[in-house]
Formats: structure tokens, sequence, C-alpha cells
């Protein structure tokens, strides 16, 4: 598989803080790749820098390059919103609209004109079709999206990223809030997605990074420490560190 990102001496401070330290990584396209690590090293922050919602946080100083099909993110040419669009965000608790299950996946299109009116039918279907929620919600689509399920609501919000057409799915502890049952759903939903997208999955959860990524990375401390194959990382890890890790012995 090819590279869709490219990330090369990624450093990022919060003001004084230097919380991303000369971070290198290439995420294989329409591949699973999960981050795991002790909270507070550092995974969120580069989940975030890949659409750059970090321009959002006052203070905020980055270096480095990242690359999205060969096309620097925090160039002068890139457009913060058209990457937001390409590289979508799911969030530990799902975030739908206060408005109705339609309207909650006809919003995107609607606010970037990818669709004319007689066309929004056929895209919320498919789009609900994409996430295995169209024969649950089918009869429900002037329902309030506030009163799905949690697993219900965080599939919608990955349904409206299909209905914008990303290409990149960043999803921060996308299963946290869910139950174990619900947890395993959206890990085959995962899985089931990877066909059509490129997904980064930061977990603090490492059986589930081993369940469903091609690859892993292990941060630590700002630090990106080791990066590989999900097998050789939890089974051959190079580093004492990534093995201390995974073993245990601290985390």
């Amino acid at each position: 598989m090819s590279a869709k990102i490219k990330v090369e001496r990624l450093n990022l401070w919060y003001g004084a803080f230097h919380a991303l330290i000369d971070v290198g990584l290439s995420v294989r396209e329409k591949a699973i790749t999960s981050l795991i690590g002790p909270s507070g090293c550092g995974k969120s922050t580069l989940l975030r820098c890949l659409n750059r919602m970090n321009d959002l946080i006052d203070d905020v100083r980055i270096e480095g390059s990242v690359r999205i099909d060969g096309q620097d993110i925090y160039a002068g040419t890139s457009a913060p919103t058209a990457l937001r669009k390409k590289v979508g965000m799911v969030f530990q608790r799902p975030n739908p609209f206060p408005l109705s299950v339609y309207e909650n996946i006809a919003f995107g299109p609607k606010v970037h004109h990818l669709a004319k009116a007689d066309e929004m039918d056929d895209i919320v279907e498919d789009s609900l079709k994409a996430v295995h929620l169209w024969d649950e919600l089918k009869d429900r689509l002037d329902e309030n999206a506030l009163a799905l399920s949690l697993e219900q609501k965080q599939r919608l919000c990955i349904a409206r990223l299909a209905a914008v057409r990303s290409e990149v799915l960043l999803m921060d502890e996308p299963c946290s809030a869910l139950d174990p049952l619900a947890t395993l759903r959206i890990e085959e939903l995962m899985r089931y997605l990877r066909s059509d997208y490129t997904i980064l999955i930061v977990t603090h959860n490492m059986q589930q990074a081993a369940r469903v990524s091609d690859d892993t990375g292990f941060m630590l401390l700002g630090e990106l420490i080791e990066f590989g194959r999900t097998t050789d990382i939890f089974t051959r890890p190079q580093d004492k560190r990534t093995e201390d890790y995974i073993t245990g012995r601290f985390g």
C-alpha cells in the first residue's frame, strides 16, 4: 500500500511546553493505524495535527512537515476548511447536531455545496448504509439524533464524514464511552470501512489496537518511540520502552 500521510520532524509547542518532539511516520492508505501510549504522551495532539485542529488553540507553535497525498497541509496554500472535509474527526464522545437524523447527514453536503436538493435523499441513504444504520433508522429519519443510543450516535458521526466524502478518518478514543458489545460493533465497522478509508485511531485499549489495526505507533512523552506492523509491535518490539508498556510494566 502507498503512503497516504507522511509526517516528518513534526514538533509542536503549547506555549513553552514541547508536546511533540521530532515525530515522523508514514501512514499507509486504506489501512488502520493505531496510536498507543500512556495519558499525556501526545497521541491526541498528533491526531489533531493531521487536520489542523490545533490551529484553534491559542499559543500553539508547529514546525515540521505533514503531507497528505503529497501536499503539505501546513503550507500557505492549504485551506483548513477543505482539509477538514477530506480528513474528518470522530471524537471520544459522539457529537451529533441537535437536528434530525436526516439533517445531521445532509448538513455537510449542504454547507460544502456537494449535492443538489434532489440528490440528498440518496446521499443520506448511502451514508447510513455505509455505517450499517439504514435498516435501524430508515423509519426514524425525522427523529432528533440526540435520542439515539451512544453507539448509534457514534455511527451517525462517521456517516456524516461519509456524506462529505472524507478520505481519512481520525478517531480519538471512539469507543471509550461505549459498552463492550457496542465497542466490538464499532471495531467491526472500522474493519469494514478500511476498504474505502485511511483510518487512524487513538486508543488506550491495547487489545483494541491489536484487534483492529494494521500498523501501530507507541508514543511516550511526546516522542514516537516505535512504529511498525501491529503484529511486530506486540510480539517483537524493538525498543525496551515499548516492551515495558505493552507488558504492563508502566502506563
